[in-house]
């Protein structure tokens, strides 16, 4: 779209130019395609931009990285850390790229979730995207791309999944409560449980909650609870004549298995508090595992007997590409590779005494200030297939 940019671009006025577009992209470059994290073809979101001054396009890439960060932490409730990458990591032509990343304790490897792209000039000069200021000179345009893509499922699939199956936040779940009548043996007490859970239904979706009963002939009450477990369902409410007739039912939630009888007069109520609390401690949890794996190497020993351990890494970082290179070829033999993840852009907290004399850097023990993570590489690809199973199953049910 470039080549169009030069032809819709005059003067300032034209400017900034924001174009947004949701396309699929192919690339057959993967040798070993993973389902939403790595694969031949994807759905992503992309955004290009063109701004007059570079501090307005600055501004612009941090504002798409708390976007992004927002989207992860709010709605898929995965941890994640905004930062630069380093020269090497960076998006080829780009000045500098912020980065969302996240990481998946259970295999010990970051994962990119989401990037923003600073170009600067550099496609301006290229396809000769120029503007006439308000001073009737002409100058280069300061350009942006930024990107997020279907890699985000993929990623909240790991980072929440269990052995039981998907785990969904309540926030992004197709459904998000499902009503499964209980076993019962006399055809009047079939008929109070299946008006309970028309009832139940009808006064949840009139509360904008989106909900599903499984009314399913031919399958045991057990059974269904285990299937909707599989799918990752939030909220499971269980009707059953003895808690009818007490005038409450139970609501399990999938995040933690807890059980409690609640009464049917204030139900709704009691599903939003839920919903809400299973969000936000989804990403606690989270969060918790996350940081547990963050650990701090000021020595070469320190560095290296965290990555095997499968943490990610805090280490004194000079932003060189020659010792980054340096780094990678140090490791290549052992732990197959690894590489700078980001410099998160919220730095420790260092004293006067710690800034003045700096830290040490791995390689050399020259000083500096910044602080850069590291990550092992690790394979994805056997880790969630049986997930991925899980959800693409669930589509296809609800087909």
């Amino acid at each position: 779209m470039y080549p169009y940019f030069s032809k819709w671009i005059r003067g300032h006025r034209d400017l900034p130019l924001r174009l947004n577009q949701w396309c699929n992209v192919v690339r057959w470059q993967s040798s070993h395609p993973t389902p939403f994290i790595r694969s031949h073809e994807y759905l992503w979101q992309e955004g290009h931009t063109a701004f007059a001054t570079k501090e307005e396009a600055e501004d612009e890439v941090l504002d798409i990285s708390e976007l992004y960060r927002s989207i992860y932490e709010e709605y898929l409730a995965v941890p994640v850390t905004t930062g630069r990458k380093s020269e090497i990591e960076k998006f080829a032509g780009a000045l500098y790229t912020t980065t969302v990343e996240a990481f998946i304790p259970n295999i010990g490897h970051g994962i990119q979730g989401a990037a923003a792209h600073c170009l600067g000039n550099n496609f301006a000069e290229a396809f000769e995207i120029n503007f006439e200021n308000m001073k009737g000179k002409t100058e280069k345009v300061w350009q942006n791309s930024w990107a997020f893509s279907t890699r985000a499922i993929g990623v909240m699939i790991m980072v929440h999944g269990d052995d039981k199956g998907l785990v969904f936040p309540p926030k992004v779940a197709p459904i998000q409560v499902v009503v499964i009548p209980m076993s019962y043996s006399e055809d009047a007490d079939a008929k109070v449980i299946f008006e309970a859970c028309a009832a139940t239904v009808k006064n949840l979706v009139e509360a904008c909650i989106r909900v599903e009963a499984d009314i399913r002939e031919h399958y045991s009450s057990d059974w269904k609870c285990s299937n909707w477990e599989l799918k990752g369902v939030p909220l499971r409410i269980e009707i059953h004549p003895k808690d009818l007739a007490n005038d409450q039912v139970r609501v399990v939630r999938r995040d933690s298995g807890a059980k409690t009888d609640i009464p049917l007069a204030n139900i709704v109520d009691h599903v939003k508090d839920v919903l809400a609390d299973i969000q936000q401690n989804l990403f606690d949890v989270a969060k918790q595992k996350r940081d547990d794996c963050v650990e701090i190497a000021e020595t070469w020993d320190e560095f290296v007997n965290a990555l095997n351990r499968k943490k990610v890494v805090l280490a004194p970082w000079c932003d060189e590409e020659a010792v980054e290179k340096d780094v990678k070829a140090r490791t290549v033999e052992n732990m197959s590779s690894i590489k700078t993840i980001c410099s998160p852009l919220e730095q420790p907290e260092l004293t006067k005494e710690e800034k003045a004399a700096g830290t040490r850097i791995l390689i050399d023990g020259r000083t500096c200030l910044l602080q850069v993570l590291w990550s092992f590489i690790y394979p994805l690809r056997m880790v969630f297939y049986r997930q991925i199973f899980v959800l693409i199953s669930f589509w296809r049910s609800k087909l």
